[in-house]
Parts: C-alpha cells; sequence; structure tokens
C-alpha cells in the first residue's frame, strides 16, 4: 500500500514560512538555516519556492524523485522545486491555464540551474516518442549553446549568466512539448572589452581557445597562449572544475543537435575569433598639418588578419579606426579621430559584433525549436533574470536591472493579491483589504514618460549642445529633488546637503528591497550605445555570409540618419512587453538565495543571506499571504489526517467530509474565529492552531503506535501456533502416503513378474509352429528350383549345338573369299610394276637433259657477271679520279653526310612497309633503329596518328559527332568523380524520350513550347516537407527549361536558363540534382528545384552545353559534393547523401530529418 506522507510530517524546522512562528527577520533567517543545516534546501512561502544553493550534488534530483512528485498535490510531500514544476504543469496540461515561472536572485544564487531542474522535470513527465523526444532534446541542448555565450566566470559564480533569458515552451492538447520560443535581455557586452579583477570573460573565448583542433585554430589566425589576447584576463583564464576543452566539444555537439549546419558553426567561430584579433588593434597618434592628432593602427597583422576573417578590404576598415563621418541632411563632414577615440570605436565595434552575434544565436535556435504547427498551443515560461543588485559601485547595468526587479516586484504582490482574493471569492470568504507596501511610485519615477528617470536620460541623450553625466545629474537634482525615493546631495532637499555617505556625483533611489546608491559616470555613453555609422557600413561591406545580417544599418542604400533606440529605452520597451506576457499567464516563483560568497557548501552566513531575504521582499510575501488565513486545505486530506482526534470520525467516517470535519473541530474545541470553512477547503487563521492540531495528532499516533504493536504480537503468535499446527497435520499425511506408495510398489513388482514368466512360455510355443511352418516351405521351393535348373541346363545345350553349326558355314566362306581376292591382288601388282619401269627410264633421261641445260646457264652466268664487275670497277676508279679533289678537302663531313642520307633514306623506305594500320585505337609503331632519329621518330608517330584520327572523323556525320562531343564533355564532367557515371557510358543519349512531338497526349504542352525541345524525360520534384518526389515533366530548349505536370502536361514552371547559376550532385551513384536560380531573379521567388531522374548524366550534360553556347550566359557551375545547400522560398536546407540503402528497394530514398535537413540514403555498391 503506498504511504502518502505531508508537508508537515518529519518537518525540519518549518516547511511552510506562511507558519512560522513568531514571524521575524530573525526567526525567518533561523529556519533557513535550520533547513539548510538538513540538506532541506527548498522550503515555501505559500506556492513560492525558497531555493538555498548548496555547492554540492545532493541526491534529491534523481528519476525516482521525479516520479516520486509526479502528479502529486502541491503540499503533499517536503518541499521540492520538482513540486512547483509538476503543479505548473499539471495546471497547463489539465486545466488549460498558460503558465509561468519567475526565477530571481542574485548571481551565484542557482538561478540557471533551478531553470535546467524544472525544463528536465517537465521533459521527464511529458509524453514519449520520436518527435517528441526530438523536441525535448533540442529545447535541452539550447542551454549549454547559450550558456558558452553568455555566461562568464565572475568573482560570485564560475558560470554567472550575463544575460536575462524567457522562454516559452509550447505544448500540445495533450501535454507534450511542440517546441519553443527564447527572449534574451541585456546582454553584459560590456564585459567583451573589460572584466573586472577575479573575472573571465564568456566562456565561449576560453573553450575555443582549449578545446578547438589544431586545424580549426590555424583556420581562425589563433594561438592557444591566452596571453596574446588583450580582451581575455589571465589572472582568472583557468577555473578549478571547469574542463574548458570538453565544454567546447559539448558545446559543438549541442549546436548540431539543435540544428545548426556545420558552416554555420564555422562561420560563428569566424566571429568569435574577429573579436579576439579586434581586441589586439591598438593605435599611435600622427600629426596632422592642422595640428591635430589623427590615430594610425600600430601593427597591422592582427588587423589583416581580422579582415581576412571577415572579408573585409583592409583600408576600408583602417580608415573606419581613423576618420568619423557625420550626416545631417544633404551634408558630410569628415573628421579625424584621436587614439582615445579610436580606442573607443574599437571597443565599441567588438561590443556590438559580439551582441548581435548573441541576439544572431537565439533567432537561429527559435527558428530550429520553433513549433511548427500552427495551431494554438499551450504555453509555459520560464524566466532566468538577474537578481536584486546591491554593489559598492553600482552603475547603469545595476539601475535597469534593478528596474526590471521592480516591475517584477509590483506584478508579483498584484499577482499574488488577485490568486488569494479569487481564492477566498471561490471558497466564499468574506475578502478583507490587504495593506502592503506598492512599489509603482518607484516605477514611476523609473518610467515616466516625461519626469522618468529614463526619459529625462534619453532627453539629455538627443539635445544637442554638451551633453555629459553632470548634466543628467543636474536634470535629475531639479526635477526629482520633491520626490520621496529620490535622494541627491545637490537636490533642492536640504537634508541631504549634510549627508556624507552620498558623494556628489551619485544619487540615491529607495526601492522596495532598500537603498541603492548610483554613481551617474557612464550613464549617457551606456545608454547612447552609439558605433560610428563608418564601422557600420566596413562591417556590410564584408563578404562573410553573417556580416550584413547583424550590421543592416551599414547598407549605403538605406541610409537612416536617425539616431537608434537608446539602450534604456530598448529595455524599457522589452521589460514592458515582458511583463504584458506574464500577466497572461498563471504566475509560479522561485526565489534562489546563496548562502555564502565562498562558493563552499555547509556555510550558511547570516548577514548575506539576510541581504538577499530584504531584496527579494520575502518578509513582505509572508506577510501578504498570512494577512488573512496563514493555512488552507481541503477538506478530505484535513480530516484523513486529523481523524484520530475525535472519536466519532475513527477509524471511518461515513458521511461528506465537510461535515466531519466540522463534528472534529467541534470535538477539538477550536475557537469559531480561528477559522473558517469554504466550499472545498477549511482555512485556518493563526499558525499556532495549526500546530496545536499537530501536538494532539502526534500524542495520538504514538497511542495508536502502542495498540497497533499489542495487536500485531497477538496476531503474530497466533499464526505461528497455527502454522505449527498445520505443519504437523502436513507431515502426519505425508508419511501415510508413503507408507501405502511402498506397499503398492511391493505388489506391483511382483504381479509384472508373474505377467512376465507367463507371456514368455505363450510366445515361445508360437515360435516353435512357425519354425515347422516355415521349414515345410524352404523344402518345396529348393525341389522346385533344381527342376526349374535341369530344364535350363538342357536348353542351353541345344543352343550351343545349333550355334557351332552355323560358324562352320561362315568360316569355309570366309575362306574361299580371302583365296580369291588375294589371286586378284597378285594380278595388279604386276601392271603397276611393269608401268613403273617406264616412268624410271623416262625420268633418267630427262634429268640429264636438264643438267646439260644448268651447266650451260651457269657458265654464261659467271661469263656476265665477270663483265659486271669489270664494268664497276672501271666506274668507281674513273669517280675517285674525279672527286679525289674534293675527298682531299673535306672527306670525313662528306663521307658522314652520304652516310647519314644514306640511313635516313633506308629509314624513311622501311617505314613504308611497317606502318601500322588506320585504326585510332591502334597504339603499335615500329622500333627506333638509331638514337639520333629519336625526335624524328616521336613527332612522325604523333603526326600519323592525328593524321588518321582526322581521317576517322571525317567519315562522322554531325548527328555522330554531336553524341561523341556530349559524351566527351560528359566524360570532363563526371568522370572519376561521380559514382553513376561508368554506367552511363554505353547508354545512347536519346533527348527525347518522351517522343514529344509524336505523343499526342503531350499537344497542349508542345504548343507552349515555341522553341526546339533538346531533351524531354520524367524527373521527380522533391518536396522539402517529407522528402518524398511527385513526377514532372522535364522539358529544355536553347533558352529554357520548363517543368510541366506529368498527367495534365500543364506548365508548372519555365526559368531562363541565364537564372541558372549552378547545378549541385552527390559523388554517389543516385540520380539526385539540384537547380539553383540567381537570388533576386523572378524565377527565384519560390526558392531552387530539387529533383532526381534516371538520366542525370544526360540532363546535367545538355544543361552545361546549352549553358555554355549562350553567348549572354556565364558558364554553368557543377557543383560534385555529397552535402550541400539548396533554398526553399526564404530558408535554406542541407541536403545530405549517405551511405546505407533503404530496407526495401535499391534505389535511393530521402528523408526530413528537421526543418533544415534532407537526407538521402544511397545503397551501397555491390
Amino acid at each position: 500500500m503506498e504511504v502518502k506522507t505531508s508537508l508537515l510530517d518529519n518537518m525540519i524546522g518549518v516547511g511552510d514560512m506562511v507558519l512560522l512562528e513568531p514571524l521575524n527577520e530573525d526567526s525567518f533567517i533561523e529556519n533557513l538555516r535550520k533547513r539548510f543545516d538538513h540538506n532541506e534546501i527548498y522550503t515555501y512561502i505559500g506556492s513560492v519556492v525558497i531555493s538555498m544553493n548548496p555547492y554540492r550534488s545532493l541526491p534529491i534530483f534523481t528519476p525516482e524523485k521525479v516520479e516520486e512528485y509526479r502528479n502529486r498535490n502541491f503540499y503533499e510531500l517536503s518541499p521540492h522545486i520538482y513540486a512547483l514544476a509538476d503543479e505548473a504543469y499539471r495546471s497547463l496540461r489539465d486545466q488549460d491555464k498558460d503558465q509561468c515561472i519567475l526565477i530571481t536572485g542574485e548571481s551565484g544564487a542557482g538561478k540557471t540551474e533551478a531553470s535546467k531542474l524544472v525544463m528536465s522535470y517537465v521533459a521527464a513527465v511529458c509524453g514519449k516518442g520520436q518527435e517528441v523526444n526530438k523536441v525535448k532534446e533540442q529545447l535541452l541542448q539550447s542551454n549549454p549553446v547559450l550558456e558558452a555565450f553568455g555566461n562568464a566566470k565572475t568573482v560570485r559564480n564560475d558560470n554567472s549568466s550575463r544575460f536575462g533569458k524567457y522562454m516559452d515552451i509550447e505544448f500540445d492538447f495533450k501535454g507534450d512539448p511542440l517546441g519553443g520560443v527564447i527572449s534574451n535581455y541585456l546582454l553584459e557586452k560590456s564585459r567583451v572589452c573589460k572584466q573586472p579583477r577575479g573575472e573571465r570573460n564568456f566562456h565561449i573565448f576560453y573553450q575555443l581557445l582549449s578545446g578547438a583542433s589544431g586545424d580549426t585554430l590555424t583556420k581562425l589566425k589563433l594561438d592557444r597562449d591566452f596571453s596574446k589576447y588583450n580582451y581575455l584576463s589571465l589572472d582568472s583564464a583557468t577555473v578549478n572544475g571547469l574542463d574548458d576543452a570538453a565544454s567546447f566539444r559539448t558545446v559543438r555537439n549541442a549546436m548540431q543537435i539543435v540544428g545548426f549546419m556545420e558552416d554555420e558553426v564555422q562561420l560563428v567561430l569566424e566571429l568569435v575569433a574577429a573579436v579576439l584579433k579586434l581586441g589586439n588593434i591598438e593605435f599611435k597618434p600622427e600629426s596632422r598639418v592642422n595640428g591635430f592628432d589623427e590615430s594610425r593602427v600600430k601593427d597591422k597583422n592582427d588587423l589583416k588578419e581580422m579582415c581576412e576573417l571577415l572579408g573585409i578590404e583592409q583600408s576600408v576598415l583602417e580608415r573606419a579606426f581613423s576618420y568619423r563621418t557625420v550626416e545631417a541632411k544633404m551634408e558630410k563632414v569628415s573628421t579625424t579621430l584621436n587614439v582615445a577615440q579610436a580606442y573607443y570605436a574599437r571597443d565599441a565595434l567588438a561590443k556590438n559584433l559580439y551582441s548581435r552575434l548573441f541576439s544572431w544565436l537565439v533567432t537561429r535556435i527559435n527558428e530550429s525549436i520553433k513549433a511548427q504547427a500552427k495551431t494554438r498551443h499551450k504555453v509555459m515560461g520560464v524566466l532566468d533574470i538577474y537578481g536584486f543588485e546591491i554593489f559598492e559601485d553600482n552603475s547603469f547595468e545595476q539601475f535597469i536591472i534593478n528596474y526590471c526587479n521592480e516591475k517584477l516586484q509590483q506584478i508579483f504582490i498584484e499577482l499574488t493579491l488577485r490568486e488569494e482574493q479569487e481564492e477566498y471569492v471561490r471558497e466564499g470568504i468574506e475578502w478583507t483589504n490587504i495593506e502592503y507596501f506598492n512599489n509603482a511610485v518607484i516605477c514611476d519615477l523609473i518610467e515616466n514618460n516625461q519626469n522618468g528617470i529614463l526619459a529625462m536620460l534619453d532627453e539629455e541623450c538627443l539635445r544637442p549642445g554638451t551633453v555629459t553625466d553632470d548634466t543628467f545629474l543636474d536634470k535629475l537634482n531639479t526635477i526629482c529633488a520633491e520626490h520621496q525615493h529620490f535622494e541627491s546631495r545637490l537636490s533642492k532637499n536640504s537634508k541631504f546637503l549634510t549627508d556624507h555617505s552620498l558623494p556628489h556625483s551619485c544619487f540615491r533611489i529607495q526601492h522596495y528591497a532598500g537603498k541603492v546608491l548610483y554613481r551617474v559616470e557612464g550613464f549617457v555613453d551606456k545608454n547612447n550605445d552609439l558605433l560610428y555609422r563608418d564601422l557600420s557600413q566596413a562591417m556590410y561591406k564584408a563578404t562573410h555570409s553573417l556580416m550584413r545580417q547583424l550590421f543592416p544599418e551599414g547598407n549605403p542604400a538605406k541610409v537612416n540618419l536617425k539616431r537608434p533606440p537608446t539602450a534604456g529605452f530598448q529595455f524599457k520597451a522589452s521589460v514592458g512587453g515582458l511583463m504584458k506576457n506574464l500577466q497572461t499567464k498563471n504566475p509560479n516563483y522561485i526565489r534562489c538565495i546563496k548562502p555564502n560568497d565562498k562558493k563552499a557548501a555547509h556555510i550558511f552566513t547570516d548577514s548575506l543571506v539576510c541581504h538577499q531575504v530584504r531584496y527579494l521582499g520575502l518578509m513582505e510575501n509572508v506577510r501578504v499571504r498570512r494577512a488573512g488565513y496563514a493555512f488552507r486545505q481541503p477538506y478530505e486530506p484535513c480530516l484523513e489526517r486529523y481523524k484520530m482526534l475525535c472519536k466519532q470520525t475513527w477509524p471511518h467516517w461515513r458521511g461528506p467530509a465537510r461535515d466531519g470535519v466540522e463534528v472534529l473541530l467541534t470535538d477539538c474545541s477550536v475557537p469559531a474565529e480561528e477559522f473558517a470553512y469554504g466550499r472545498s477547503k477549511i482555512f485556518i487563521r493563526n499558525p499556532r492552531t495549526l500546530f496545536t492540531l499537530e501536538e494532539r495528532r502526534r500524542a495520538c499516533l504514538e497511542d495508536l503506535a502502542t495498540l497497533i504493536q499489542k495487536i500485531y504480537r497477538g496476531w503474530k503468535c497466533r499464526t505461528h501456533f497455527l502454522l505449527l499446527k498445520k505443519s504437523q497435520v502436513v507431515v502426519a499425511a505425508w508419511y501415510r502416503r508413503y507408507a501405502q506408495q511402498k506397499k503398492y510398489e511391493k505388489i506391483k513388482s511382483a504381479t509384472l513378474v508373474m505377467q512376465s514368466f507367463t507371456r514368455g512360455w505363450k510366445a515361445r510355443k508360437i515360435l516353435r509352429q512357425l519354425k515347422y511352418e516355415k521349414r515345410c516351405k524352404e523344402a518345396v521351393t529348393t525341389i522346385a528350383a533344381y527342376w526349374h535348373g535341369t530344364q535350363a541346363r538342357m536348353e542351353l545345350r541345344r543352343l550351343k549345338t545349333e550355334a557351332r553349326n552355323k560358324r562352320a558355314v561362315f568360316v569355309i566362306w570366309a575362306y574361299w573369299q580371302g583365296t580369291k581376292a588375294r589371286r586378284e591382288l597378285r594380278c595388279r601388282k604386276k601392271e603397276v610394276r611393269e608401268k613403273h619401269a617406264v616412268s624410271v627410264i623416262w625420268a633418267g633421261w630427262q634429268g640429264n637433259k636438264a643438267r646439260r641445260e644448268l651447266r650451260c646457264l651457269k657458265e654464261e652466268a659467271r661469263r656476265k657477271h665477270a663483265v659486271a664487275v669489270i664494268w664497276a670497277y672501271w666506274r668507281g676508279l674513273q669517280v675517285r679520279r674525279e672527286y679525289r679533289k674534293f675527298f682531299r678537302a673535306n672527306a670525313g663531313k662528306k663521307i658522314y653526310c652520304f652516310i647519314i642520307q644514306r640511313i635516313m633514306q633506308k629509314y624513311f623506305l622501311g617505314l613504308k612497309t611497317t606502318v601500322p594500320s588506320l585504326s585510332p585505337i591502334d597504339n603499335t609503331w615500329s622500333a627506333q633503329p638509331y638514337s639520333f632519329l629519336e625526335g624524328a621518330h616521336t613527332e612522325l608517330r604523333r603526326i600519323f596518328h592525328l593524321w588518321r584520327c582526322k581521317k576517322h572523323r571525317g567519315q562522322f556525320t554531325e548527328e555522330k559527332k554531336a553524341v561523341y562531343e556530349e559524351k566527351l564533355e560528359a566524360s570532363e564532367i563526371f568522370k572519376d568523380k561521380k559514382a553513376l557515371y561508368p554506367s552511363s557510358v554505353s547508354q545512347p543519349f536519346k533527348g527525347d524520350y518522351l517522343e514529344i512531338h509524336k505523343n499526342p497526349k503531350y499537344q497542349k504542352l508542345n504548343s507552349a513550347v515555341e522553341e526546339k525541345v533538346l531533351l524531354a524525360d520524367v524527373v521527380n520534384k522533391i518536396n522539402r516537407a517529407n522528402g518524398k518526389g511527385s513526377p514532372r515533366l522535364f522539358l529544355l530548349t536553347k533558352s529554357n527549361f520548363v517543368l510541366a505536370d506529368q498527367k495534365t502536361g500543364q506548365v508548372k514552371a519555365s526559368v531562363p536558363l541565364p537564372d541558372l547559376t549552378s547545378v549541385s550532385v552527390s559523388t554517389q551513384s543516385d540520380g539526385f540534382f539540384a537547380l539553383k536560380l540567381k537570388e533576386g531573379s523572378a524565377s527565384a521567388a519560390k526558392g531552387d528545384f530539387l529533383l532526381s531522374s534516371e538520366h542525370l548524366i544526360e540532363i546535367i550534360t545538355k544543361l552545361h552545353r546549352t549553358g555554355t553556347t549562350a553567348a549572354d550566359k556565364d558558364q554553368i557551375n557543377i557543383d560534385i559534393s555529397d552535402e550541400f545547400l539548396v533554398q526553399f522560398k526564404q530558408d535554406k536546407v542541407c541536403v545530405k547523401f549517405i551511405q546505407g540503402g533503404p530496407k526495401n528497394g535499391t534505389s535511393a530514398a530521402c528523408k526530413r530529418k528537421n526543418n533544415r535537413l534532407l537526407e538521402v540514403s544511397v545503397p551501397s555498391s555491390p
């Protein structure tokens, strides 16, 4: 049986401050200390949760704890942040009430961790499913990204949020998360340029330098040494317990889960690196002719590297640091900047660049986590914002932070009182007005549109003339002097003239949490937050993809001469929007308190906690809650808890719960003025009455425990006796069964022996009879066999005799035939010998005649040869006599030239017989005879090959030549780049696969296309919503391509080829391709086209040839990559190709992974 506990059970101190007696500041702090010492870090003030930071891990956030608080009443268990999260979630899911959870407290109090716990609890208790889990993971993983870029190490907190965050989590009607929207408030961008002693810059700078790979740092032109960057403080560069390298990997992984593309992550890191490089730029003065100093960059190396990262011309940015252009109507005035102004411009650029990058990150995360459905959603908002700040030196940042807390306190009081009043009315109890401090007068002092401090600050910033912080203070002293919550030593109010705790350059405001002294130094500059227009325009000129989005005011075509809104005005508008949003939701409050400044466990500093209790207004909260009835509880749990105090209600009350409570309170003699009956709850005015009931219940429980122990012991002894009795009966029964079983087994064994002997005798008798019958049958069979054998042998002898008689006749006939043949042979041989003798005689006579003729011919040849030899010798002698004079002068050279000429003549004559065939693919060629002919030999081979290729090409028709040119161009584009290419080599390029001119189905489409159709095919157009394809007709002409509906032939899109900039395909064997259109063209209104086709190689080849031959068209780029971006209307979607085919089929399949990713699974090659 499940045992339910209560807030009042085993209570350490008081779990709900509303029940604290006596109620004063000391008892309040003491109660917090007592609970903190016993690891009870959560305490209630009604429905408000006070959270103490334990500075260590506690075993109270486990999955078991989540299940323990799931679907439980708020006061049913001990105080916990899970109870508030569960109450808010169930109200949103079951009652359809939008919720908001407001988390406040000073830096280091645990606000960020509290918001994480709330989100993790909601993620754990809501529905399950692939899409739901994906949304929950994206919502949770947005925290590491924002913490890296928006959190920093301070003296109070190693992971301090330096911005305010409000997240609206949207749910469907079942309570499953659909998405979310994040709003950020007042990033502390001044930290980028300067950090107080003992503090660090934002985490991302240290994480990037510590965790990025060497290649990444090289690309970003960074070094791991923190000391090389002026914007990074060195005294706290490393923090105990923080692993920056591991955090960087976590941030990269979180950005991937949220939906950042790899190129977007690289762009963000480039801007972070640019901020670091910007801090290293230093200036020196340079005198001009007019006597004024002009700033110049000292070392231009960092400036050069920063410009390379952002894609800015170095001269443009260098001029922006040296000059400032002021525009007024039609005039432009350019003034030089001195060194101080240049450093101001540099820091202003760094702060604005980082601040706008952070805002872009929030917007980009919102794009990924926003809900896709357009229906109305239930909303739970989580506000994690700075608490009230009171430092030794308070400036503009503390002023607007405290203004925000004043507004939150105002809405807190209003909503708390409204909730109390609604409950009283709902329960039918008379409502009495509660007196409380209304801080609306303080809010009016700050935000009044005419006389408010922010309005006067804006007026000072915008008025012409000399404007300083002192003039602003003078204005405050003039206008706000009589205000009861404003104090200044220079005001007209004489009572502060001698107040030495109030310096001349300061003013003091009496907030609801106490008095805060503000130093006016820097108020005007921080409120202006000016970035020179020259720097904005320089940033807009950058080729970096994000810069134009971050600095839209730098567009020269949209110059706005109006001053941008001030920081105070923007923050006031943001706070106003936040307040309107919160007033539409049911509020839930978490007040975070830091127990000590040492960030150590088990230390409770009374003064520090007291200070926070005051400025959080917790005592005021308790007083408002206790102004009516301190405790209220539904009748059923109240009766269940205290029913043992009255005999009429114990142990069971049979009537309505309210009647039972009335009987119970009457029997306990509780005064009537101490309680009131509502419609569903009992209201108790004084906590002492409740504690009295608890004491009586505790005493009664002790008596009941004694009674229960007595009854239990009797039951235990009685049960033991009955068990022994039952055991004895069981043992006796088992023994009797065993004895009878043994007797039965002996009888059964004897019976089996007798049965076996009887069956054996019968079996042997039957066997003897069967053997006798078998012997009789075998005798008959033997006699028959002998008879049949005798008959067979007699028949065999008869057949053998007949065979011998027949063979004798054959032998005699054969001998006679042989004799006759031999006689004939002898006659033939005699005739042959007579003919051969005649032939031999004739051959001998012919041989003698031929030998005589041969001897005559040889003699005549010898005579002729002798004449030729004599003539040759005579001719040689004549030649030698004639040319002897020449040979004496240059004989060697003449002989060499003669020999060379003869060798070359012989070589060319030899080529005539060894020349290869006319086939262009025949690679044979005769060997090189001499080394000096190497050049000629190679050149002749090349010329011959070109000649036969030309001769071969001359045989082509124009159509065949065009086909070969397309195949050649396809080879240049896709060979060794696209896995699909080899299978397309053997396939002819047909062009018109639809026979569009012949098919009457496409008559309407044929009339719509005026030009000649170069290619007509069916393709699939991919839908970005689900990754599925729909068939379309693809037509290509010389000037445009057309997509038409396959069934009706209706033209869906006609795109001129000049609007087509590039085509993207993967390296794998799929048929997907993207047609990317020129930005700003009329055809690009609906975005690019993602198609797939079985004839991808032919389509892209013809597109490339058609685009290349057009005179007014740039060449179409072919991008071959496994990951590319496609523009769909206003969004860019990444198409990613992976190996591993789909479960069914062998074709590539496209699937939508998220809003910005389509994944194509390509089957692995067999």
